[in-house]
């Protein structure tokens, strides 16, 4: 796993990113001694069937950061959205390709089958007819080197609760996204992000491709009988890692994004959070990386920033990636990493409350007593205000 001690802001973030899913395997047995194992995300709390459509979009205008030569600024969009009650076929997790890339970028090749991954059962079915309504639009952006299926616990969630949600995957940013063709191209950012790139870069590319992603949804060109049921004027972001920093890049440059979430994420860019003005913030971190005595972390300085609304809490136990699919997942395949006392089940009721929490309260209106002081149902989470 990541570094979490206590170093320079510079070690720490260069760490996080570079890390990725490392789960540590003593005692785990080969993949073909292993039974196989049948995995399911979370069930969302909320009561609407979710429909998944994915969607290939290119911006034309402009040039692939990490690839000038590419046609254009490709992404990869997993759109889950409320539908009608439907026998569609059920949406896979992944591909068993970008289930193999990712096992086999992080050292698990050996240990969990790719179909194992590939087949997680997720609640969300494929194209079902949108349900009718005016929701409103949440995008999320994933860890660095992470593929956007790893935020597929939120997305259902949100879904089910009544938001269409973009999950975004960058190209050349993710060890393993399958692009139309079945081509899988390789993350080129991670060669180069801490060599001769910037984090900052990242971010800002991640910006602009969001501001796309809202651009394409809400006309009629690709989305089609979805940009009917979206709400253009009730828009969130909301981020893991690297993609938290992305979130508020895309409300600084983008006022159409009216809130945002960095789940565990540094800020990476200067003076980030002084282009907000009013609109909500929240910061949700591990407790040993993102409290205010932690000097590595640039938290405290874009608190300072922010002018609106906004929460900063931490999470006693965390890991990195408490705030995504990934350790219910390890959990479930006996693959628990010890250093994070935060169980994986613990780490994803936590972030589903808090996240549609906030969503609820400041895309929808409704009031949320969870986000107004600590609680007994939640004791691992901390509010800080300095």
């Amino acid at each position: 796993m990541p570094s979490r001690s206590n170093t320079s802001r510079r070690t720490v973030l260069t760490a996080l990113l570079a890390g990725g899913l490392s789960v540590p395997l003593l005692g785990a047995a080969p993949a073909s001694s292993a039974p196989a194992a049948v995995l399911a995300l979370p069930s969302p709390s909320g009561h609407r069937p979710v429909g998944r459509r994915t969607l290939h979009l290119v911006d034309r205008h402009r040039a692939d950061p990490w690839v000038p030569t590419a046609r254009g600024r490709e992404l990869m969009v997993s759109v889950s959205y409320p539908a009608r009650p439907s026998g569609g076929a059920p949406a896979a997790y992944m591909t068993e390709s970008e289930a193999q890339r990712l096992l086999e970028a992080k050292g698990l090749a050996g240990v969990v089958p790719a179909t194992t991954v590939a087949g997680t059962r997720t609640h969300a079915r494929v194209d079902a007819p949108p349900a009718p309504g005016c929701f409103p639009l949440v995008l999320l952006s994933p860890g660095f080197s992470m593929p956007r299926t790893t935020l597929t616990a939120l997305a259902g969630e949100l879904a089910a609760g009544g938001y269409v949600v973009a999950a975004v995957d960058h190209a050349y940013e993710s060890v393993g996204t399958e692009f139309p063709g079945g081509r899988v191209p390789s993350c080129v950012a991670c060669d180069r992000v801490g060599a001769d790139v910037e984090e900052a870069a990242v971010v800002q590319g991640r910006a602009a491709d969001l501001s796309f992603v809202i651009d394409e949804l809400t006309g009629h060109r690709r989305a089609g009988a979805l940009a009917r049921v979206i709400d253009a004027q009730r828009i969130g972001v909301a981020g893991h890692s690297i993609g938290g920093a992305a979130a508020m890049a895309t409300m600084a440059a983008d006022r159409r994004v009216r809130a945002g979430v960095n789940l565990d994420g540094g800020f990476f860019v200067r003076d980030a959070g002084s282009g907000l003005g009013r609109r909500p913030f929240m910061m949700v971190g591990a407790e040993d990386v993102h409290a205010p005595a932690h000097t590595g972390s640039d938290w405290a300085a874009t608190w300072g920033r922010l002018r609106g609304w906004k929460r900063w809490l931490t999470v006693a136990g965390a890991g990195h990636f408490s705030f995504t699919d990934i350790p219910w997942l390890a959990d479930r395949l006996g693959l628990a990493d010890p250093e994070v006392p935060l169980s994986g089940e613990r780490g994803w009721y936590i972030t589903r409350d808090y996240v549609r929490a906030f969503f609820d309260l400041h895309l929808r209106g409704i009031p949320q007593p969870l986000l107004q002081s600590p609680t007994s149902a939640h004791p691992e989470v901390e509010f800080h205000r300095p």
